[in-house]
């Protein structure tokens, strides 16, 4: 593929605190199985821009909307969401859901269709890491359940989830079977 208009785009939307996090790391895991299938790649740190929360003003509901009324760094990802193939979303669980930093993003997404026509055609893939043994008990099933109702609702694709259980910074390296997981599923992205 080197036609650069022709490749596929990934962007990676990394919704944990930390830059280096075990969701982080289940997604540029994904990310690398996309390259290697000749994708672009791309990934936007969510906790280092200013995103604000969504103040429900439905302003970007209106007919003669132009979008979004915040002005705040999700007018540079909106964009780039409308111009991906695929999206990436990482996030750690946090109090039994998706991190804070990952909803601010998902819920600024209602604007979305004024930037785009049929804006969430695309193909999902989501990287959960959590801290408990068991996803139940960790709240990662609730977060996974957020993402399939959100997805549903807008008529996206979720290609594929891929999750586990690791605490600390870096403890997800030690899953091989997560890792080679992510990888297959960064490749189903782009065939």
């Amino acid at each position: 593929m080197s036609n650069s208009q022709n490749q596929h785009k990934v962007l990676v939307l990394l919704g944990s605190p930390r830059k280096k996090g075990n969701s982080s790391i289940i997604a540029r895991e994904i990310a690398a199985g996309a390259e290697s299938a000749g994708a672009s790649v791309e990934f936007i740190f969510i906790q280092g821009m200013d995103i604000k929360a969504c103040q429900a003003c439905w302003s970007c509901q209106k007919p003669n909307s132009d979008g979004c009324a915040i002005k705040d760094d999700m007018q540079k990802i909106f964009p780039k969401l409308i111009e991906a193939d695929s999206w990436v979303i990482a996030t750690p669980v946090h109090w039994f859901n998706m991190s804070t930093q990952t909803k601010l993003w998902l819920d600024r997404c209602f604007a979305l269709p004024k930037y785009g026509d049929n804006p969430f055609n695309k193909k999902i893939a989501i990287a959960i890491a959590y801290g408990d043994a068991d996803p139940y008990a960790s709240g990662a099933v609730n977060a996974i359940r957020s993402f399939q109702d959100s997805f549903r609702y807008v008529g996206a694709e979720i290609t594929g989830v891929v999750y586990g259980s690791a605490l600390e910074s870096g403890d997800i390296e030690k899953n091989e079977a997560v890792l080679i997981a992510a990888k297959k599923l960064g490749k189903k992205l782009v065939g």
